[in-house]
């Protein structure tokens, strides 16, 4: 049998007293502890899981698309949106499926196609939005929906598209008429383009032809 001294007895008393006043909670804090990082490891293990198997989908997809096989496209995105929405590979097979729609004539499904994207892009892939949205104001232009068109490039998300969705909202004034608005538009598109880039000349060009200087 152990002998302690008095100090040693006096700090095992207190260390009792101590552990019936607190050792319950002590014990529930240390649980929540392990099962709270658990719960951390078990939410990343299934959000790559859930990454892995949408990339699995995403290169099936990307097959059929290149075998024009469009029934398996459809059933492919469907599934990306249905079960993988929150992944980064769905808002992209999204955004194939309404070009290869606008290269069949179904704008319809183009504009369905973009908004999805435009609405389930991750905020970390703010450029991808940026272009689906310009993918939908020329979807909407094409389908005389000129509101709709106006508001999917009214404001860049940053400036490196500025130039892009300026001219595009010329595009969008010009066929309704208003072209001293659409002169603006382009103007404010060649004041954010670079010197050297070879998408000024397209933009002068229709600038120019609306009596711009």
């Amino acid at each position: 049998m152990a002998v302690y001294d008095i100090e040693e007895q006096e700090n095992i008393d207190a260390l009792k007293a101590w552990w019936k006043q607190y050792g319950k909670l002590a014990v529930a804090a240390v649980i929540a502890f392990v099962v709270g990082i658990a719960g951390v490891q078990g939410w990343r293990w299934h959000k790559q899981q859930q990454e892995i198997d949408a990339a699995q989908v995403f290169a099936q997809f990307e097959e059929a698309a290149r075998l024009g096989d469009k029934a398996k496209v459809a059933a492919q995105v469907a599934l990306l949106e249905k079960d993988h929405a929150r992944t980064a590979f769905a808002p992209r097979a999204a955004m194939v499926a309404a070009k290869l729609a606008v290269d069949a004539g179904d704008l319809a499904t183009a504009e369905r196609e973009l908004r999805w994207a435009v609405e389930h892009t991750r905020d970390i892939d703010a450029p991808l939005r940026a272009l689906a949205n310009l993918h939908l104001a020329a979807v909407l232009l094409d389908q005389k929906k000129y509101d709709d068109a106006l508001k999917a490039v009214s404001a860049p998300p940053t400036e490196a598209f500025a130039a892009l969705y300026a001219d595009a909202r010329g595009d969008v004034l010009v066929a309704q008429g208003r072209m001293d608005d659409a002169k603006t538009a382009y103007q404010a598109a060649l004041d954010k383009l670079p010197k050297a880039s070879p998408w000024r000349n397209v933009v002068e060009v229709k600038r120019d032809a609306l009596g711009g200087r």
